[in-house]
């Protein structure tokens, strides 16, 4: 086998191979002598077929076959002879397709880039520190009496975090549109899941009170027919709830799985599930930082195919999301590649990076994080042993986290060199941080889909 490799680009390569007639011929004899026990042909007995006729009938489907597999092996024996690390499929070009001719054919791929790992000294990571106090578990607790509430009905005007069951009829211009109108229909205010203007009107109105009101739709609206404009929607109000929190009483604690039923212990028990949630907020944010200050460190050429592959995976995440919040996944299918493309580059790019860290840094896997990674995971399972031993006998799922855990460990190894700022905060502010890029990416993501 002759091999010969030109360089087309920074990480494009075009490979000539030539394989000698022998090797096609052979295989294809081989082949061809093993079929004369098994196909049958008019005038012979079975298993009777001289090879000369065996091979004038599937000399060429045969040939044609041998050819295929001698390509996608000799591509492979190729590449390791030439220390060449493959980035997804070569596109084939042949010569040679003739028994008793040499084959020839060029194969054009691309291959992953090689580059030195930045100095990460140069990387400025602020590291947020929070500590939980009482006032912040007295608003977990009220938070889980609220999420427990019941709602009772009034009679009285609607006020603001009300329950109103409501029959609303929209139109625009004076014709109806769809999605307009609805029965019996649930509006919760205060919670942001109607337009303001529909939520202000119903404020004041009692049961069976009817009236008209305009609503204005932002100009950012996922429907275009309704973008920047103003709707007319009649109202009738049908019925008025409002809300009533449980009793923090012995009952209500049980619920949880506190024995004792006590408010101290149902205390310790929420803030350990505080503190548990904190930690992991904080590593989180300390992750996004150091990835995006890797990922500014470094100036890389990304494989094409590799970012193809990576916006199916994000485009099949982003289905699952739909389905799981009760929409149509199907319609992830018939958007733009282009809303996830970002996403996937900024994966694949991060993907990079991490694996020739671990590379060149020689790291290995530390068994004793993976086996507390587990543990910290089992811990908020009613049966931790029972997950453990699902991860341990699913290799899927355990090299999650053994990549998870070598994450962890570039991160440490960043920390010990960057620079880096502790910055006091609170539980409130790392529990509940603005919206940052990458959640305004699949925002608008989510809003392609639904329109």
């Amino acid at each position: 086998m002759q091999v010969s490799v030109e360089n087309t680009g920074n990480i494009e390569r075009k490979m000539t191979v030539t394989l000698p007639a022998e090797r096609i011929d052979q295989e294809v004899d081989k082949r061809l002598k093993s079929m004369r026990g098994r196909v049958r042909i008019d005038g012979f007995r079975p298993g009777k077929v001289p090879f000369t006729v065996v091979k004038q009938r599937y000399g060429a489907s045969v040939h044609q076959e041998v050819v295929g597999d001698a390509v996608q092996e000799s591509f492979s024996e190729a590449a390791t002879q030439q220390e060449l690390r493959v980035a997804g499929l070569p596109s084939i070009d042949m010569d040679g397709m003739q028994l008793g001719e040499p084959l020839e054919y060029t194969a054009t791929f691309q291959v992953y880039p090689e580059f030195e790992v930045g100095d990460v000294s140069t990387l400025e990571v602020t590291r947020p520190t929070a500590e939980i106090g009482e006032e912040d578990i007295d608003k977990m607790v009220e938070v889980i009496r609220d999420q427990q509430k019941v709602w009772n009905d009034v009679e009285r005007a609607v006020a603001d975090k009300d329950q109103v069951t409501v029959d609303f009829v929209g139109s625009l211009d004076g014709e109806l549109f769809d999605g307009g109108s609805a029965e019996d229909f649930v509006v919760e205010l205060g919670a942001g899941r109607m337009l303001p203007d529909f939520e202000a009107a119903l404020i004041g109105m009692s049961v069976g009170e009817e009236k008209e009101a305009d609503v204005s739709f932002p100009d950012e609206y996922q429907a275009e027919n309704l973008a920047g404009k103003t709707a007319q929607f009649k109202l009738t109000v049908k019925s008025v709830q409002e809300s009533a929190q449980p009793e923090l009483n012995e009952e209500f604690i049980k619920q949880f799985g506190v024995e004792d039923g006590s408010v101290e212990t149902f205390r310790a028990e929420v803030k350990n599930n505080m503190q548990r949630e904190l930690s992991n907020a904080l590593k989180t944010r300390i992750k996004q930082q150091v990835m995006d200050g890797l990922s500014a460190l470094h100036d890389i050429e990304m494989p094409d195919a590799l970012v193809t592959d990576e916006v199916k995976h994000v485009r099949d995440e982003f289905a699952q999301n739909m389905k799981n919040q009760g929409m149509d996944g199907a319609s992830a299918a018939n958007l733009p590649d282009d809303l996830f493309k970002p996403q996937a580059e900024r994966r694949v790019k991060l993907g990079l990076i991490v694996g020739e860290i671990i590379r060149q840094k020689e790291m290995q896997r530390d068994q004793a994080r993976v086996d507390a990674m587990l543990e910290t995971l089992a811990a908020s399972y009613e049966e931790p042993s029972a997950l453990i031993e699902y991860y341990k006998t699913n290799p899927q799922a355990m090299q999650t986290v053994e990549a998870a855990v070598m994450e962890e460990m570039i991160v440490d190894w960043v920390m010990d060199t960057a620079q880096v700022i502790d910055e006091p905060s609170d539980f409130d502010s790392i529990m509940n941080p603005k919206q940052d890029v990458a959640e305004e990416a699949d925002g608008k993501i989510e809003e392609a889909a639904v329109a």
